[in-house]
């Protein structure tokens, strides 16, 4: 991978309140900062564009409600082409943290991820939407 060097022009304050910000998340340049905000954009456009993609769909939910084991279950074993795994975590007595990691087209892992918000109980659904990798260096 070679480097590239070039040059941009912005408003001032703009570019103080970029630098708080990437101070306070303790990125080590402001090259590294705008390498990561292009490469989720790029991600980004992965996404919009209909090619292959992954993510991990996050669970919370209280295992004691009735059924919901069977319900999350039943969706997973009917989404078996596109979910890579799940990990299972006990949060404390009554919760539970359940990563799914998904892979296929954006719409597959969106009829997922509706399949799973409809799960009567969960108390948190989201979706960290990421890229193979294979068109980012």
């Amino acid at each position: 991978m070679s480097i590239v060097r070039f040059s941009v022009s912005l408003d001032k304050e703009l570019v103080t309140e970029f630098d708080r910000k990437i101070k306070a998340e303790r990125c080590p340049t402001r090259s590294k900062a705008v390498g990561d905000l292009i490469r989720a954009g790029l991600v980004q456009t992965e996404w919009q564009a209909g090619t292959q993609v992954v993510g991990a769909i996050v669970l919370v939910y209280d295992h004691h409600k009735r059924d919901i084991l069977q319900r999350l279950t039943d969706v997973q074993h009917d989404c078996h082409a596109v979910i890579i795994s799940t990990q299972h975590v006990h949060l404390d007595h009554d919760n539970c943290l359940e990563i799914v990691a998904v892979r296929g087209s954006p719409a597959e892992i969106d009829a997922i991820l509706k399949r799973l918000k409809a799960v009567k109980g969960l108390k948190h659904v989201a979706l960290a939407a990421g890229t193979t990798g294979t068109r980012l260096s």
